[in-house]
């Protein structure tokens, strides 16, 4: 059910309070598709909720 594709994204860093790319995997948890990856700055946690593959 995982998948373990590594793409850039754009989320929000709630330390630096600021929007980055990162780079993350995509991971499907109860239904959910979302990104999780590592801030580039300061190596905070990020995940950015993704919509259904088509």
């Amino acid at each position: 059910m995982a998948q373990t594709s590594t793409s850039t994204y754009n989320g929000y860093c709630v330390k630096c309070r600021e929007k980055r790319d990162f780079e993350g995997k995509v991971e499907e948890k109860s239904g959910r598709r979302m990104a999780k990856g590592v801030c580039p700055v300061c190596g905070t946690k990020m995940t950015r909720i993704l919509g259904k593959e088509s």
